[in-house]
């Protein structure tokens, strides 16, 4: 009787081991999850970002257009290497500006597809990290 009382316990303490096992590699994953999803401090965001002096230029149809933006990258080495391009990233606004009509500028929309170009093609520039956002810190229209 004792050799199966022993059996017994020893499958329970087994039993019992492989559950908390389980709950804590579960527990643990979803704590590294909230992690990965956290958004940055403002602190971290300024840390990272580059700003571009204010650009004034025609759009092709004749309208003057006089902005600045802010770009988010994702680590510091990005924002060093964002520093170096920062004439590349001008020419892609300016260039982006040059076939555009004060219609396809104004409003949101507008506004939304000219930063999503400039990310997209300052992305493609990057090589030690990406841009995450951009920001537009001035805009005048005429």
């Amino acid at each position: 009787m004792n050799k199966k009382l022993l059996s017994i316990m020893l499958v329970i303490i087994i039993s019992i081991t492989l559950i908390g096992v389980t709950a804590l590699f579960v527990v643990m994953k979803f704590v590294n999850t909230d992690d990965e999803n956290k958004t940055p401090s403002i602190e971290e965001v300024v840390e990272a970002s580059v700003d571009i002096p204010e650009i004034t230029t025609n759009l092709a149809t004749g309208n003057i257009v006089r902005l600045a933006f802010k770009l988010e990258t994702d680590s510091k080495k990005a924002k060093e290497e964002l520093e170096k391009r920062e004439f590349q990233v001008r020419d892609i606004i300016i260039s982006e500006l040059a076939n555009m009509t004060s219609e396809q500028l104004e409003g949101k929309e507008g506004m939304d597809k000219l930063k999503e170009v400039v990310k997209n093609e300052a992305n493609k520039l990057m090589h030690e990290g990406k841009v995450e956002k951009v920001y537009t810190t001035s805009y005048i229209l005429q």
